[in-house]
């Protein structure tokens, strides 16, 4: 595959890149950095200016097809922006002709939309398996409560990017019962975490956030376990200042998916880089080392 972070990733979040390469090698997954990508647009740039978000999303996917490879994603947002573009240049000849004229003019590059976009979940699920993926499992996680979080941005709009039913998406609560965790019920499982307004008015984001950690906490959730990279920054990174705001104290482990695999596949937790999340982990490692 065509390997793409993002922005966030490499920036805020080394330890979603590293657990995702150990896990890849396990699986024989090979990953192949995307040279010279850019920002994908990102969905937030879409309010400002459509078409740019547009044109930056389809010159990272001409990148992949020009390396005649599908492309893997991590992050929700971008797979939501290069799905958008993807679909639009499918089905629109007009932008599909703009595009492909701006491509040529600046990097030499045509788009015609032949490889597929996926997320990593996706892979697992999908080229990987479950099957599979339970034969690599060493330590399985058996005294584990996750409340499973997606993202908005992986699930909506549901007619466009059609990735999971987005009333009751199932993908992810099974790749996580994989591991021998139980993916447990929690009221909020579907609200938004509060990131896109961060910056509008944190406060209210926050409170948001710490809506859904004290929902994950009443359920007896051990972590919360999300994809999204702005999701695990807002409850992970924030969740102290998300304290400071409710006046509660939460003490979520959270982690991404392919730390949570990595645990169960044998990685240590430095392997998967759980010193790098900023929530203490110590009840969450403490409670596997009884498996």
């Amino acid at each position: 595959y065509a390997y793409y972070l993002g922005c966030w990733i490499p920036a805020r979040l080394n330890q979603y890149d590293l657990s995702t390469r150990v896990i890849a090698r396990k699986l024989g997954i090979e990953l192949i950095d995307l040279e010279g990508a850019g920002c994908c647009g990102a969905v937030l740039i879409r309010s400002v200016n459509f078409k740019t978000n547009l044109m930056m999303s389809a010159r990272i996917l001409a990148l992949a097809e020009n390396m005649g490879l599908d492309l893997l994603v991590l992050c929700n947002g971008c797979y939501e922006s290069l799905i958008e573009a993807k679909n639009l240049v499918k089905t629109n000849e007009n932008f599909r002709e703009e595009v492909n004229t701006l491509l040529k003019s600046t990097d030499n590059l045509i788009y015609e939309g032949n490889k597929k976009v996926k997320h990593l979940i996706q892979v697992l699920y999908d080229d990987i398996g479950i099957e599979k993926l339970r034969d690599e499992i060493k330590k399985p996680l058996d005294e584990l409560r996750v409340a499973v979080h997606y993202g908005c941005h992986i699930l909506r709009p549901s007619d466009r990017l059609k990735f999971d039913d987005a009333e009751n998406p199932k993908i992810l609560d099974e790749l996580v019962e994989v591991t021998g965790a139980k993916s447990i019920y929690w009221p909020l499982k579907l609200w938004c975490c509060g990131s896109p307004i961060l910056a509008i008015d944190r406060n209210l984001s926050l409170s948001i956030a710490g809506m859904k950690l004290k929902s994950a906490k009443e359920a007896e959730a051990d972590c919360i376990v999300t994809i999204c990279p702005f999701c695990q920054i807002q409850f992970d990174t924030l969740q102290s200042e998300i304290s400071k705001v409710t006046g509660e104290q939460y003490n979520m482990p959270v982690l991404l998916y392919p730390q949570l695999l990595g645990l169960a596949m044998g990685f240590t937790p430095e392997e998967v880089g759980l010193h790098l999340n900023k929530t203490n982990v110590d009840s969450l490692l403490k409670l596997l080392s009884k498996a």
